[in-house]
C-alpha cells in the first residue's frame, strides 16, 4: 500500500473525530416516529459523506420505512466487496443515566461517549475514512467497492431483505464486510466467523372463561399457570439439553480445532460469573461456557405472565397464562423446521384441560463461514497490520439475520470485522467507542482492501 495513504490516515485523526461527532449528533432513532425527520436528515448526511469521500452513483433509496443509502466505486480489475452498516440507533432511555448528553459526543480518556458511537456509526465510519484515504491519496481503490447503509437495523430490518432481492445485480459482490460487533476483549482484535440464529414464540393457555375463586373452584379445574410451568419444565432436562424430538438432528458439531482455539482465548469463567452476578454458571453438560454461548443451541423462557401479581394477596385461579420463549440456533439448524418441531412437541405435552395457542413471533437463520476462507485470512492479515497483533477467531451467541440473507441471495461469504468492545454499552446508557479501536480499524480497513485485491490470486 502506498505510504501516503497511511500518512493521510495518521494525520487526519482530529478531523475524523470532529466529523464523527457531527454524525453522532443526529438523533437517528428508528424506533420512534417523532424522529422520522431526523432519520431522513441522517440518511442525507450519510449520502453526502459518501460523495465527499469519492464514491459514485450515490443515492438515497426510499423504502416503505426509512431510507437506504447506496454508493459504489467500480473501476478495478479485482474482486468486489460490499460494505454493510446501519445509520440508525437505539432509543436513549433512561436518559437520566447518561453521564453526558447522548447526542453530544464526549471524549473521556480514550473513549468517545454517544448513542451510536459503536453501534454502528463509529464502526461504519471507520470504513468510510479508509475509503477516503485511498481515493484522495491514490486516486483509486485496490478493489471494487459497494456500500449499502440502512436505517432500520435496530427495528429488525423489515425492508432490507426485499431491497436486496430487488437489487441483486446491483449488489453483486465476492465478499461482504460488516463492522457491527465487539472484539473478544479490549486489546484483543477478533474475527467472528459464526452467529447463532433465532426462533421466537408466544405460548398462550386458557383454562376458563374468567378468573375463578380458588376456594370455590380449586380442585375442579386446571390452573393454567401451573400447567404452563409443567409444560415449560418438559423443554429441557437437568443437564441443560433440549428435549424437543429432532431438535439436535442438524446441529453442526464443534471441531477439535475450534475447541482448542476457544481454550486459548483469554477467558476467565470466574470473572465472567462475577461480572453478570450469577451464583453459579449452568448450561449443557459437556461443554464450556464459550462453547455453550457460541456454538450450542438453547431454549430460554423470556417472559411469563399469569394471575394476580399486585401487592398483597388475591386468591384466584387465573383464567390464562402466557410465556414468551426463544431458541438460539446454530449451523445447520433451520428456524422453520425447528418451529414445526417445537409446535408439535408443545401440543403433545400440553394437557387437554387447557386451550393452547402457539404464535410464531420471528426468527433468523444461523450463519457460519470457514476460518480458512481466503477473505477471512485477508482480514486476519489486515487486522494484524492495523493493530500490530494477530487476531483471534470467535463466534457470537447473538443473531444478525441479514448475514444469512447476504450469503443466500448474493452467494458471497461475510467477514465480520468488529471494532467494538464487550463493555461498549450498546443499547444502554453511556454507549462508547474505544478510540484506539476506531483508529486501528481505519488502518485495518485500508489494509483490508489491499489484501482482498490479492485474495483471489
Amino acid at each position: 500500500m502506498e505510504p501516503n495513504v497511511i500518512d493521510f490516515i495518521n494525520t487526519s485523526r482530529d478531523r475524523y473525530l470532529e466529523e464523527l461527532k457531527q454524525y453522532l449528533a443526529i438523533p437517528s432513532v428508528s424506533a420512534l416516529p417523532e424522529h422520522a425527520g431526523d432519520m431522513r436528515r441522517c440518511a442525507e448526511w450519510t449520502a453526502e459523506q459518501l460523495r465527499a469521500i469519492g464514491l459514485e452513483n450515490v443515492r438515497v433509496a426510499d423504502t416503505p420505512g426509512h431510507p437506504i443509502v447506496y454508493g459504489d466505486w467500480l473501476h478495478a480489475e479485482a474482486p468486489t466487496a460490499l460494505v454493510y452498516g446501519h445509520y440508525d440507533v437505539q432509543p436513549v432511555d433512561p436518559v437520566e443515566l447518561w453521564t453526558s448528553p447522548p447526542f453530544e459526543a464526549t471524549i473521556r480518556d480514550d473513549e468517545l461517549f454517544a448513542r451510536g458511537a459503536t453501534d454502528d456509526k463509529g464502526q461504519l465510519f471507520a470504513h468510510l475514512k479508509a475509503i477516503e484515504a485511498h481515493l484522495k491519496q491514490a486516486g483509486r481503490l485496490p478493489i471494487n467497492l459497494r456500500v449499502i447503509l440502512e436505517g432500520e437495523e435496530e427495528i429488525g430490518s423489515p425492508n432490507l431483505n426485499q431491497f436486496i432481492l430487488d437489487h441483486k445485480d446491483e449488489l453483486a459482490c465476492d465478499v461482504v464486510l460488516i463492522s457491527d460487533s465487539p472484539m473478544f476483549e479490549k486489546g484483543v482484535p477478533s474475527i467472528c466467523y459464526g452467529l447463532r440464529g433465532l426462533a421466537y414464540f408466544q405460548i398462550d393457555l386458557r383454562g376458563t372463561s374468567t378468573d375463578l375463586h380458588s376456594g370455590s373452584f380449586g380442585g375442579a379445574v386446571a390452573n393454567p399457570a401451573f400447567v404452563l410451568a409443567q409444560v415449560l419444565s418438559q423443554m429441557k432436562d437437568r443437564g441443560g439439553r433440549v428435549k424437543i424430538p429432532g431438535f439436535y438432528d442438524d446441529v453442526r458439531e464443534l471441531t477439535d480445532r475450534e475447541r482448542e482455539e476457544f481454550k486459548r482465548l483469554p477467558f476467565n469463567e470466574k470473572e465472567y460469573r462475577k461480572g453478570i452476578g450469577a451464583p453459579k454458571l449452568h448450561g449443557e453438560t459437556g461443554y464450556s461456557t464459550l462453547e455453550r454461548t457460541w456454538a450450542r443451541p438453547t431454549f430460554e423462557v423470556n417472559g411469563l405472565l399469569s394471575g394476580f401479581t399486585g401487592e398483597g394477596s388475591k386468591t384466584v385461579i387465573p383464567a390464562t397464562a402466557m410465556a414468551k420463549v426463544s431458541m438460539r440456533l446454530v449451523p445447520n439448524q433451520d428456524p422453520d423446521k425447528i418451529a414445526e418441531l417445537f409446535e408439535d412437541y408443545v401440543r403433545k405435552v400440553t394437557p387437554k384441560t387447557v386451550e393452547l395457542k402457539v404464535t410464531r413471533m420471528h426468527g433468523g437463520k444461523p450463519w457460519m463461514t470457514e476460518i480458512d476462507n481466503p477473505f477471512v485470512q485477508a482480514a486476519a492479515r489486515a487486522i494484524e497490520m492495523g493493530f500490530s497483533r494477530t487476531p483471534v477467531y470467535t463466534r457470537e451467541g447473538g443473531s444478525i439475520p441479514i448475514v444469512a440473507t447476504f450469503q443466500a441471495e448474493l452467494n458471497a461469504p461475510t467477514v465480520l470485522f468488529g471494532l467494538g468492545t464487550p463493555d461498549e454499552n450498546a443499547h444502554a446508557p453511556n454507549e462508547k467507542l474505544y478510540l484506539p479501536n476506531f483508529f486501528g480499524g481505519i488502518l485495518s480497513a485500508a489494509y483490508l482492501y489491499e489484501e482482498i485485491a490479492g485474495a483471489r490470486r
